[in-house]
C-alpha cells in the first residue's frame, strides 16, 4: 500500500513508540516515494514470529552504470530505539553476490546498523550508507537466461509449497493424531538419483503427509538388497557431508540440534546388521557405531563396555570384539553409498524425527566439546533423535585411539572450513 499516516497509525497499535515511528516514515516516504508499506509476519532466528511493518522498493546505485537495487526493511515494534532488519529483494532474474555486507539469504549487514542509536540514527541515513556500500560492491548480479528460467521454476515450486500444493504425496495418516488439523511436510531439494531416492524412500515409510520434490529431473535408480532388508521396506550416494552440514548450520542460523547430516547412519546400520544377523553377535551389534567422517577415515567405536572380573578378562573380551568387528568390516568392504541406500537412510532418520522415536543414530552433529575437540566442526556421533532434532549425544566408550582419530578428522575438516567465506 502507499504511505497513509492514519492507516498506519491504526496498524501500529502494538508499537511502543508509534508516533515517533510514523513521523520518521513520513520522511522516508518523502525521500523515497516509490516505497510501498505493508504489515506481514516476520519469523526470527529462534522461530518466534511477530506482525511487523515493512516496506520495499528500489534504491539508486551507481556502479559504472546506474542500477535500481530492490530492498525490503522490517521495522521492529521498538523502533526507533532498535534498528530495522534489512534484506535484498531480488527478482527471479537476479542472483545475490555474497560479500562483506550481504549473506546468502540476502540479509544486509552494515556498520550503521551495528552502531544504531536514536535520535542520531535514522532510516534515511541507513539507506544512504546502504547505497554507498552497494556502490563499492554491487550486491546483485544478472542471471543468464537459462539460470533465470531455472530460478523462476524454483520460485514457482516454492509458491506451490506455500499454497499447500505438492507434486508427490505419501499415504495420509490414519487414526487419532494428537496434532489433528496439522500435517508433516518434507521437501527434498535436488532431483538427481539421490533426491528421487530420498523422496520414494520417505514416501514408502509413510511418515510424512506430503513429500515435495523441487527442480524435478530424470534420474537412474540403483539399490542394494541388504539395505532394503535393513530398513524393512518392501519394493521399494555423497560429498564431504560434514562440511556441508556446517555450511547449512551457519547459513540457516538454526540451533545446532536442528541441523544434522546423514553422516554415518547408513554405515552404522549396515555394520550393526552384519554383526547381529550374519555373524550372530547380537550383543555387540547394538553397541557398535561408525563415527567420525565419511569415507576412508571413518572410525569404529562402541557406546558401552561390559564389566569383567579382572584385567585379563577385559583384554580377552576386547580382542574378541575387535576380531568380530574386523570380520564385519571385511564383509562390508567395497559396498558403496548408492543413491537408493542413502535415500533409505534419510527416510530412517526422518521417521525417527517425525515420530519422536528417541532412537539412537550415528549422524553428523556439532562435535565441539566432545573428545577434546575445540573447533566448530560436524562429525558423525551417536545421537538420540526426536521431534526437536538431536536430543542428546550418547557417550562413546573411552578409547584413546578413537579420540585421536576423531581429533585428527576434526583438524582436517576445520582446515577445509577455513577456506570458506562464511
Amino acid at each position: 500500500m502507499a504511505f497513509a499516516a492514519e492507516e498506519l497509525r491504526k496498524q501500529l497499535g502494538r508499537y511502543k513508540f508509534r508516533d515517533l515511528t510514523i513521523e520518521e516514515l513520513k520522511t522516508v516516504n518523502k525521500t523515497y516515494p516509490n516505497f510501498t508499506f505493508s504489515m506481514n509476519t516476520y519469523t526470527f532466528k529462534d522461530g518466534s514470529q511477530k506482525d511487523l511493518l515493512n516496506f520495499s522498493g528500489t534504491v539508486p546505485v551507481k556502479y559504472g552504470n546506474s542500477y535500481n537495487i530492490p530492498i525490503r526493511l522490517w521495522i521492529l515494534d521498538s523502533h526507533p530505539f532498535a534498528p530495522p532488519i534489512c534484506f535484498l529483494k531480488p527478482t527471479a532474474n537476479m542472483g545475490i553476490s555474497v560479500g562483506k555486507h550481504v549473506d546468502a539469504h540476502g540479509r544486509i549487514y552494515l556498520p550503521y546498523l551495528q552502531n544504531w542509536s536514536h535520535p542520531k540514527s535514522t532510516i534515511v541515513g541507513l539507506i544512504k550508507e546502504m547505497i554507498a556500500k552497494f556502490e563499492e560492491e554491487l550486491p546483485l548480479y544478472s542471471l543468464s537466461s537459462s539460470d533465470a528460467a531455472r530460478q523462476s521454476e524454483l520460485l514457482s515450486y516454492i509458491a506451490k509449497i506455500t499454497a499447500g500444493e505438492t507434486d508427490t504425496k505419501s499415504k495420509s495418516k490414519t487414526g487419532g493424531d494428537k496434532n489433528e488439523g496439522r500435517f508433516n511436510k518434507i521437501t527434498v531439494v535436488g532431483a538427481g538419483d539421490l533426491g528421487i531416492a530420498c523422496v520414494l524412500a520417505v514416501a514408502a515409510k509413510g511418515v510424512a503427509d506430503r513429500v515435495v520434490l523441487l527442480d524435478l529431473s530424470e534420474g537412474a535408480a540403483k539399490g542394494g538388497t541388504m539395505d532394503l532388508e535393513i530398513f524393512a521396506l518392501p519394493n521399494v550416494e555423497i560429498s564431504k557431508v560434514e562440511v556441508m552440514t556446517y555450511v547449512s548450520w551457519k547459513l540457516s542460523a538454526f540451533p545446532k540440534s536442528r541441523v544434522i547430516g546423514v553422516g554415518g547412519n547408513l554405515d552404522t546400520e549396515r555394520f550393526q546388521y552384519t554383526l547381529a544377523n550374519l555373524l550372530q553377535a547380537q550383543a555387540l551389534g547394538k553397541d557398535a557405531w561408525i563415527v567420525g567422517e565419511q569415507g576412508e577415515d571413518k572410525v569404529l567405536s562402541w557406546t558401552s563396555c561390559n564389566s569383567h572380573a579382572n584385567q585379563t578378562e577385559t583384554m580377552v573380551a576386547q580382542n574378541s570384539k575387535e576380531q568380530v568387528a574386523n570380520r564385519a568390516m571385511e564383509i562390508l568392504k567395497g559396498k558403496g553409498q548408492r543413491s537408493w541406500s542413502v535415500g533409505l537412510s534419510v527416510a530412517d532418520l526422518t521417521e525417527s524425527i517425525l515420530k519422536d522415536k528417541r532412537k539412537v543414530h550415528s549422524v553428523s552433529t556439532l562435535a565441539k566439546g566432545c573428545c577434546n575437540i575445540n573447533s566448530e566442526v560436524f562429525l558423525s556421533l551417536p545421537c538420540i533423535l526426536g521431534t526437536s532434532g538431536v536430543i542428546e549425544m550418547v557417550k562413546l566408550e573411552e578409547d584413546p585411539s578413537v579420540q585421536e582419530k576423531l581429533q585428527s578428522s576434526a583438524g582436517s575438516i576445520h582446515d577445509l572450513q577455513q577456506q570458506l567465506k562464511l
